[in-house]
């Protein structure tokens, strides 16, 4: 039977798999303090890197429904648990481990679904959440403006059409147009100001 210790240790590291949206399995053979600091510095913003017993975090996963990570769990082991974006944390342990053979990314688990680690790799080749905002952003901007112009511009036509109509009736007066002038001259040229109107625009 695990002491209380042990028991409080498999239900933080069960928690930590709860409350994080991804989870990477890595084997830190060789690996000096220095170098796990300076991981843990590199990721921090978006995970937590905790050096872990692996019967307890086995224990620990099955507790928290995480399937992904067995048999893996052998070796000096720690995992980053994230909390933030999955594609920056996964950009940082690649970056890591080009720079630090040694250190080795073995499984993951995002949103409950296993990941390999060729697919971590790929995870971290993605975009980051902050830039697909980004151009999801500016992909909105744009077609706002252009709805906006759509919009705007039969607007803005109609209104110099009434304008000139206005200014027509108001130069001639009712009295002088001509008995017999076509009932179609006044929105004729009506027309053709929206015509000219356009091409300014």
């Amino acid at each position: 039977m695990a002491t209380p210790a042990k028991q409080e240790a498999i239900a933080e590291i069960a928690d930590k798999f709860r409350t994080s949206s991804a989870a990477v399995l890595t084997e830190y053979r060789g690996l000096s303090v220095k170098q796990l600091t300076e991981l843990r510095t590199k990721i921090r913003e978006h995970a937590t890197y905790a050096v872990v017993k692996n019967t307890l975090t086995e224990i620990a996963a099955k507790e928290a429904g995480v399937s992904a990570f067995d048999g893996q769990l052998s070796g000096p082991t720690a995992i980053a648990f994230v909390t933030g974006d999955p594609v920056e944390t996964a950009k940082g342990l690649r970056d890591f481990a080009k720079a630090n053979p040694a250190f080795v990314i073995k499984a993951g688990v995002l949103d409950g679904k296993p990941l390999t680690a060729e697919e971590i790799t790929k995870l971290a080749d993605l975009e980051s959440r902050e830039v697909l905002l980004a151009k999801l952003a500016g992909a909105m901007n744009a077609s706002l403006s252009k709805a906006v112009y759509l919009f705007a511009a039969p607007l803005s036509q109609a209104a110099r059409t009434v304008d000139a109509l206005r200014a027509k009736v108001e130069a001639e007066g009712p009295a002088s147009a001509p008995a017999d002038a076509p009932a179609e001259a006044a929105p004729a040229e009506a027309s053709e100001d929206v015509a000219t109107g356009g091409d300014e625009a």
